[in-house]
Protein backbone atom coordinates (compact mmCIF):
# COMPACT_ATOMS: atom_id res chain seq x y z
CA UNK A 1 0.00 0.00 0.00
CA UNK A 2 1.08 3.64 -0.50
CA UNK A 3 0.25 6.51 1.84
CA UNK A 4 1.00 10.01 1.48
CA UNK A 5 2.64 11.99 4.21
CA UNK A 6 2.35 15.88 4.41
CA UNK A 7 3.62 17.88 6.94
CA UNK A 8 2.64 21.28 8.43
CA UNK A 9 4.32 23.99 9.88
CA UNK A 10 4.35 26.94 10.97
CA UNK A 11 3.91 29.49 8.30
CA UNK A 12 5.69 32.54 10.78
CA UNK A 13 8.46 30.11 11.98
CA UNK A 14 11.26 31.50 10.04
CA UNK A 15 13.37 28.36 10.97
CA UNK A 16 10.80 26.33 9.74
CA UNK A 17 11.95 27.58 6.50
CA UNK A 18 15.78 27.61 6.83
CA UNK A 19 16.69 24.32 8.73
CA UNK A 20 19.89 23.94 10.43
CA UNK A 21 22.86 21.77 9.09
CA UNK A 22 22.31 19.86 11.77
CA UNK A 23 18.60 19.10 10.45
CA UNK A 24 19.75 18.70 7.11
CA UNK A 25 21.79 16.04 8.37
CA UNK A 26 19.36 14.03 10.44
CA UNK A 27 16.99 14.31 6.81
CA UNK A 28 19.91 13.52 4.57
CA UNK A 29 20.30 10.31 6.36
CA UNK A 30 16.69 9.48 7.10
CA UNK A 31 15.70 9.63 3.48
CA UNK A 32 18.60 7.79 2.51
CA UNK A 33 17.72 4.84 4.60
CA UNK A 34 14.51 4.95 3.70
CA UNK A 35 15.00 4.90 0.28
CA UNK A 36 17.23 2.16 0.77
CA UNK A 37 14.68 0.05 2.87
CA UNK A 38 12.18 0.47 -0.15
CA UNK A 39 9.92 2.08 2.28
CA UNK A 40 10.47 5.96 0.91
CA UNK A 41 9.15 6.44 -2.94
CA UNK A 42 9.88 10.07 -2.99
CA UNK A 43 9.97 13.18 -0.79
CA UNK A 44 10.33 16.69 -1.35
CA UNK A 45 9.70 19.97 1.09
CA UNK A 46 7.84 22.88 -0.49
CA UNK A 47 8.56 26.74 -0.72
CA UNK A 48 6.39 29.24 1.88
CA UNK A 49 2.86 29.65 0.78
CA UNK A 50 3.97 33.62 -0.81
CA UNK A 51 5.23 31.67 -3.50
CA UNK A 52 2.27 29.57 -4.08
CA UNK A 53 -1.37 29.96 -4.97
CA UNK A 54 -4.82 28.70 -4.37
CA UNK A 55 -6.76 27.91 -6.82
CA UNK A 56 -10.68 27.40 -5.48
CA UNK A 57 -13.55 25.86 -7.70
CA UNK A 58 -16.86 26.06 -5.97
CA UNK A 59 -19.98 24.66 -6.81
CA UNK A 60 -21.80 26.45 -9.78
CA UNK A 61 -19.18 29.05 -9.52
CA UNK A 62 -15.81 29.73 -11.88
CA UNK A 63 -12.51 28.12 -10.87
CA UNK A 64 -10.36 31.15 -8.95
CA UNK A 65 -6.50 31.46 -8.36
CA UNK A 66 -5.26 33.49 -5.57
CA UNK A 67 -1.52 34.27 -4.82
CA UNK A 68 -0.36 33.38 -1.30
CA UNK A 69 0.31 33.82 1.23
CA UNK A 70 -2.31 32.36 2.95
CA UNK A 71 -2.95 34.14 5.91
CA UNK A 72 -5.89 32.59 7.31
CA UNK A 73 -3.62 29.71 7.64
CA UNK A 74 -1.15 29.28 10.93
CA UNK A 75 0.24 26.45 9.76
CA UNK A 76 1.22 25.33 5.87
CA UNK A 77 2.47 22.27 3.84
CA UNK A 78 5.89 22.33 4.18
CA UNK A 79 6.33 19.11 2.33
CA UNK A 80 5.22 15.93 1.70
CA UNK A 81 6.95 11.83 1.36
CA UNK A 82 5.19 9.55 -0.36
CA UNK A 83 5.65 5.41 1.35
CA UNK A 84 5.11 1.72 0.94
CA UNK A 85 4.18 0.06 4.08
CA UNK A 86 2.04 -2.91 4.41
CA UNK A 87 -0.99 -0.91 6.65
CA UNK A 88 -1.87 1.92 8.49
CA UNK A 89 -0.08 1.08 11.33
CA UNK A 90 2.99 0.82 9.81
CA UNK A 91 2.60 4.27 7.65
CA UNK A 92 1.94 5.62 11.02
CA UNK A 93 5.20 4.36 12.79
CA UNK A 94 7.04 5.81 9.95
CA UNK A 95 5.40 9.05 10.37
CA UNK A 96 6.59 9.14 14.29
CA UNK A 97 9.69 8.33 13.36
CA UNK A 98 9.97 11.54 10.71
CA UNK A 99 8.23 14.34 12.83
CA UNK A 100 10.89 13.10 15.30
CA UNK A 101 13.61 14.86 12.90
CA UNK A 102 11.66 18.14 13.75
CA UNK A 103 11.10 20.27 16.80
CA UNK A 104 8.01 20.93 15.79
CA UNK A 105 5.88 19.54 13.40
CA UNK A 106 2.32 18.18 12.61
CA UNK A 107 2.51 15.13 10.00
CA UNK A 108 -0.37 13.69 8.46
CA UNK A 109 -0.85 10.28 7.27
CA UNK A 110 -3.22 9.57 4.02
CA UNK A 111 -3.76 6.35 1.79
CA UNK A 112 -3.39 6.47 -1.66
CA UNK A 113 -6.36 4.96 -3.57
CA UNK A 114 -5.20 2.35 -5.53
CA UNK A 115 -6.97 1.13 -9.15
CA UNK A 116 -7.52 -2.03 -7.10
CA UNK A 117 -9.39 -0.21 -4.44
CA UNK A 118 -11.90 1.34 -7.09
CA UNK A 119 -15.34 0.12 -7.81
CA UNK A 120 -15.85 -2.26 -10.77
CA UNK A 121 -17.52 -0.20 -13.62
CA UNK A 122 -20.78 -1.08 -14.46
Amino acid sequence: MRFLMMHRLDERAPEAWNPSPEFMEKMGAFVQDSFAKGILITAEGVHPSEKGALVRKSRGAAVTAVDGPFTEAKEVIGGFALVNAADRAEAVAFAQRYAELFDEVEVEVRQVVEYEDLPAPA
